[in-house]
């Protein structure tokens, strides 16, 4: 059964089930990124609708002794009928759609609702998902009845968005500023989360319909820039002569991002136990697409290898032991540096790498297993070490790389 030595010791975004002697079926806790977890107890109603009824949270009160005889109890109700989640529902009335979506919010927290994989949304996910609510479906449609939203609506909410007029600028911190510009992405991923909601309060009897549903969308635009030899030379003389007084940690990330095609968030979470270097490996627990082992070509050891060893992070903030957030404005000195566009971003650097790797004749399966591309299960398979194939293709990239700024500094001399 679940102890609190076991509640204690969860990993984060992991969940834990009642088993054993005198456990009770579909009683677990779940912990999210942070250091909270919450008891719940998963049930299907009589009318074949499945529940997930969170408890409370472990600690003032809840212990997993007090949480079981709660899930007991919760699960007597279904027994005779009854609905707990529907009854908490019904006592918070969702009228507005703003309503609605701070109930949405809290069960994909909760973990409640889950993806299409089966699995909860990681926390990137919901700061995204949050992000696209405050900015723009509460702006336009949060004062709206839920059941007064037409088809129409959805699309004047649709064209509102691709078209900037949700655009605003909002302070992030004492110094901080994000600039919401919309635009036709922005416009079709808010639509995705906008019929998610309604899905939402049509399972939860809110509304009998979704009117979401059969709204065109604009198509994804793919992101086809990538770095030009001139670039990737230009970039790394930044890199080797960097602007005075930036910080050293942001300047071997952008440079280890350079040098492997992972994702900014990636880098700038990875930590020391995530490390093999005699093995050639990182393992990543937390990536978009779940867990992804990446092999580590001998530049990519050599970045790491460079950073003092002390704390969590392998690139941490100058102010403590936690990820690097003040990255931007790192970066943005150093594409000044460099005289790039404005269109070259830290992702671009991904797209340039994996088309680098297509230059040079990887297949799609070993482009996927070197950068954690989704849609490709050949990570999964290198958790020990990295298979010699992948460490000597990630060399045979990160060499090419280097030859663009060798021959820079050449044509300088």
């Amino acid at each position: 059964m679940i102890t609190k030595t076991e509640v204690a010791t969860i990993a984060p975004n992991s969940t834990l089930w009642d088993a054993g002697k005198g456990a009770v079926s579909g009683f677990g806790a779940r912990r999210q990124k942070g250091d909270a977890v919450a008891y719940f107890v998963k049930f299907r109603t009589k009318t074949g609708k499945q529940r997930w009824h969170t408890i409370g949270r472990h600690g003032a009160p809840w212990t997993p002794d007090m949480a079981r005889t709660e899930a007991k109890r919760i699960l007597g109700e279904v027994a005779r009928g009854g609905d707990p989640s529907q009854e908490k529902l019904t006592e918070r009335r969702a009228e507005t759609v703003a309503d609605i979506c701070a109930l949405y919010r809290e069960a994909t927290q909760a973990g409640r609702l889950l993806t299409r994989r089966g699995a909860a949304k990681k926390a990137a996910t919901l700061d995204g998902d949050r992000g696209r609510i405050d900015r723009h479906i509460l702006p336009v449609l949060g004062a709206m009845k839920i059941k007064d939203v037409t088809r129409r609506d959805v699309e004047n909410f649709r064209d509102a968005v691709a078209e900037g007029r949700t655009a605003v600028s909002v302070k992030t911190g004492k110094r901080g500023l994000a600039r919401v510009t919309g635009g036709k992405g922005t416009s079709t991923r808010a639509l995705g989360l906008l019929g998610a909601i309604f899905s939402y309060a049509v399972r939860e009897g809110f509304r009998p319909d979704n009117p979401v549903t059969g709204v065109d969308r604009h198509a994804y635009q793919n992101r086809r820039r990538r770095l030009s030899s001139s670039e990737y030379s230009a970039l790394l003389g930044a890199l080797d002569r960097p602007p005075d007084n930036l910080w050293p940690n942001g300047v071997e990330a952008t440079r280890f991002l350079l040098f492997t095609g992972w994702r900014r968030g990636e880098a700038l979470k990875l930590k020391w136990r995530d490390l093999d270097l005699d093995a050639n490996i990182a393992r990543l627990e937390e990536t978009k697409t779940g867990f992804s082992a990446r092999p580590l070509s001998a530049v990519a050891r050599d970045i790491i290898n460079s950073r003092p060893r002390a704390g969590t992070y392998v690139f941490p903030a100058p102010n403590g032991d936690c990820p690097l957030a003040s990255f931007p404005k790192i970066w943005s000195r150093i594409a000044a540096s460099a005289e790039l566009p404005a269109d070259v971003t830290p992702h671009v650097f991904r797209h340039s790498y994996a088309s680098l790797a297509a230059d040079m004749g990887y297949s799609e399966p070993v482009i996927a297993a070197l950068i954690g591309h989704k849609g490709q299960s050949v990570t999964s398979r290198y958790t020990h070490a990295a298979d010699a194939v992948l460490v000597a293709a990630a060399n045979a990239i990160a060499e090419r790389i280097s030859s663009m700024g060798k021959a820079r500094r050449h044509a300088d001399d």
